[in-house]
């Protein structure tokens, strides 16, 4: 059976308008949901650390900000938009001292939660509000009277108000005029985990540089293996994002739609999946959890090597020249293997 889908007439944003709304963190998801919410007639407060360089930029849009702590002790509904690596510590230091009976913690991922990296008292809500877009589309649609389909999850409901808070918060940040689906932080972050692990991160870098060496060790230009395995996958993607599998099949050639159908079950085969349901089985058991939280607790000594190891590959460089020469394109620089906060 399909979920249910909430929508507009599901929510009610006077559930929160009584109510101090802190997010915390003002990057990427937290200014989105902190500038929507204040758009949407909402009481918004922002925390951060001291000597945030977000601070100027969050007071610059009109939001007041305070240390995290006097923001978690001001709010009755809690946005935890920090790093999931970050988290835990500044739960321990600034939020758990300030949480007191009905509040609500709030969370736009639910790795923390689902793998006890913080483990929240049994008297206050938990909640999960997940976009499914980057911040500054849900930022974007919200601005253009649009929005972005959401996640809603319950992991704790002392109040027995959390889905009604959840929903509320969906709404004011636009996702209720797209569509919110009720998930679990079990499901989100597992299925969200997996995803970027074999298909949209590490399976779609690892495929585009096989190919890439396949061609250049065959003696063919690296620019040729570049446009090839690289710059035209976003033309396919896009196609599949707009269309499905089946639609940018049709609005390619006969002979790539032969060659898709023939030729790509023999590359990622059965034996791809086979190491798919292992990844998965890592994921589900916590081993990729504590792998990972092991590895930020000893310094990122393996995922900075393993970053910078990427950075020198022989697509990065002929890759960055091409892109010099498509005016088109928006440029990123890499500033470094461990992103900055």
């Amino acid at each position: 059976m399909p979920a249910k889908v909430y929508t507009d007439k599901d929510a009610d944003l006077n559930v929160l308008k009584k109510k101090t709304l802190a997010v915390l963190g003002f990057g990427s998801q937290g200014h989105a949901h902190a500038l929507n919410l204040r758009d949407s007639g909402l009481n918004v407060i922002i925390g951060l650390y001291e000597g945030s360089k977000s601070k100027a930029v969050a007071e610059e849009k009109g939001l007041k900000v305070y240390p995290t702590a006097e923001a978690v002790k001001r709010a009755d509904v809690i946005m935890v938009a920090l790093p999931d690596t970050k988290q835990p510590a500044c739960y321990e230091e600034d939020i758990k001292p300030n949480l007191t009976k009905g509040k609500t913690l709030l969370f736009s991922h639910g790795f923390s939660i689902h793998f006890k990296t913080i483990k929240p008292p049994k008297n206050v809500n938990v909640i999960m509000v997940a976009p499914k877009g980057p911040g500054h589309i849900v930022r974007r649609q919200f601005t253009e009277g649009k929005g972005v389909p959401s996640l809603i999850a319950i992991h704790q409901n002392p109040g027995k108000d959390a889905k009604k808070i959840a929903l509320a918060w969906a709404k004011g940040i636009g996702g209720t005029r797209a569509g919110v689906i009720q998930t679990s932080f079990e499901e989100e972050t597992e299925t969200d985990l997996f995803g970027e692990q074999t298909v949209l991160c590490g399976g779609a870098s690892a495929l585009v540089q096989a190919g890439y060496e396949t061609l250049v060790e065959a003696g063919y230009s690296p620019e040729m293996a570049y446009f090839e395995c690289l710059h035209e996958l976003k033309l396919i993607v896009d196609l599949m994002n707009e269309a499905g599998i089946s639609g940018m099949r049709f609005s390619v050639s006969e002979t790539a739609k032969w060659g898709d159908i023939t030729v790509g079950p023999k590359i990622i085969d059965a034996s791809v999946k086979k190491r798919m349901k292992r990844a998965l089985k890592d994921i589900q058991t916590g081993k990729f959890a504590k792998d990972w939280v092991r590895e930020y607790k000893t310094g990122y000594k393996k995922y900075n090597a393993l970053l910078k190891k990427g950075e020198k590959h022989g697509i990065e460089k002929v890759g960055a020249r091409l892109r010099s020469m498509m005016p088109w394109m928006q440029k990123r620089t890499i500033k470094g293997a461990q992103a900055a906060y």
